[in-house]
């Protein structure tokens, strides 16, 4: 029993904090022996598509072309779609007041996977630009991102995801912006030792004649799309000075309802991407999906209720004063995540309370998210999710 409780601890420790830790160490004796990619500065620009997948999103529709149009690239290499499948307000009729932009539109609602598919033979571009339709890029997010591309090793461009956060936020703002600048660490090294290990739907790119279809029920199509590449034997490459913004849930219930999502789809991918965890076919790769993704999807929130119920029969058998105290200690902070959904729920802002609260309700998400999947009652179809205004 003993052993069992270390092992646990040991997984969680690792999953959440220890990989970082042992990422950091391996980029850092990586750089003795090996040096970064040199960039051209002169290189000759790709040729882009940017595809936007939008559902019903006529309150920023506009914004978003007029962000998308704007951006520093030469204009005759770049194509702008988008798909507006399913949309039944006027995101589609917005659109088609922009002549710079193409639209596609159906009124039959698939879901976003099956929506990308339909838009693949409209592709000019050398390189796919995915975004999402409310987030929006920095000027130069396109020159810095098909910059990667000039190493034939790189399949993949991820962007960096920022959560714009008030000064006065709530958790569902400061538990996401803490998220999100961890997890941009994360990827940053996880690209300097060898390759990200997925992407996420608000910026990514990818070359084009490189895409591998997907599954239309595929749950998080950002990810399974450059994972297949990446099963491929190419690199996903993290870009930080490429950034997409946006605005955190606009509460922990969207916030939850956005990650139990997440939650079902990471299980569906781990299923199918049977390359992606087999260590003889690429063996850093398979240490860092694994490490980054799959204990994090799988059976970490397990271990969570796992140690708690272990730590209190071993405190109470063994009299143990180290046990008893851990044991307090996880009280304590499951004590403090209650307390910030009360305060929560009430609208009080204590932002030491919201890394518990926020800790917790991504684990029970996950959780959730493994129910729903094999009770088969999560729909491909994207659910736009509320955002603060």
């Amino acid at each position: 029993m003993i052993i069992i409780f270390w092992i646990s601890i040991f997984l969680i420790v690792y999953t959440f904090v220890g990989y970082g830790f042992v990422l950091y160490i391996l980029v850092k004796i990586k750089a003795i022996f090996n040096k970064p990619f040199s960039f051209k500065k002169e290189a000759v620009l790709p040729t882009v598509t940017v595809l936007i997948a939008a559902y019903n999103e006529e309150d920023i529709i506009e914004e978003k072309i007029e962000n998308t149009l704007t951006l520093n690239y030469p204009k005759d290499k770049m194509q702008v779609i988008f798909i507006t499948d399913g949309s039944s307000d006027s995101t589609a009729e917005k659109v088609r007041g922009f002549n710079d932009v193409t639209l596609l539109h159906e009124d039959t609602r698939a879901g976003k996977m099956a929506a990308i598919k339909r838009a693949i033979p409209f592709i000019q571009g050398e390189i796919t630009v995915f975004t999402d339709a409310n987030t929006f890029l920095n000027k130069d997010a396109l020159l810095e991102l098909v910059k990667h591309y000039q190493n034939p090793k790189v399949g993949a461009v991820a962007g960096e995801k920022r959560i714009l956060v008030e000064e006065v936020a709530d958790a569902s703002s400061a538990g996401e912006g803490f998220y999100w600048k961890y997890e941009s660490k994360l990827k940053k090294w996880d690209y300097e030792l060898y390759s990200n290990v997925g992407a996420a739907g608000e910026l990514f790119t990818i070359r084009t004649a490189l895409y591998q279809p997907v599954e239309s029920d595929t749950i998080i199509d950002d990810h399974m799309i450059a994972m297949r590449i990446a099963e491929n034997g190419y690199i996903i490459a993290y870009e930080p000075g490429a950034y997409a913004m946006e605005t955190a849930s606009a509460d922990v219930k969207e916030e939850l309802k956005r990650k139990i999502r997440i939650a079902a789809g990471g299980i569906q991918s781990i299923l199918r991407l049977k390359k992606a965890a087999n260590p003889f076919h690429n063996p850093v790769f398979t240490f860092q999906y694994i490490s980054h993704r799959v204990l994090r999807w799988t059976i970490t929130p397990f271990l969570l209720f796992l140690v708690f119920i272990l730590n209190a029969i071993i405190a109470v058998n063994t009299q143990s004063a180290f046990y008893q105290v851990f044991f307090v200690l996880q009280i304590l902070f499951y004590a403090l995540s209650l307390t910030g959904y009360y305060f929560e729920s009430r609208n009080i802002r204590i932002k030491a309370l919201f890394i518990p609260y926020y800790f917790c309700v991504m684990n029970y998400a996950v959780l959730a998210g493994i129910i729903r999947y094999y009770q088969k009652n999560q729909s491909a179809a994207w659910e736009k999710s509320k955002r603060k205004i």
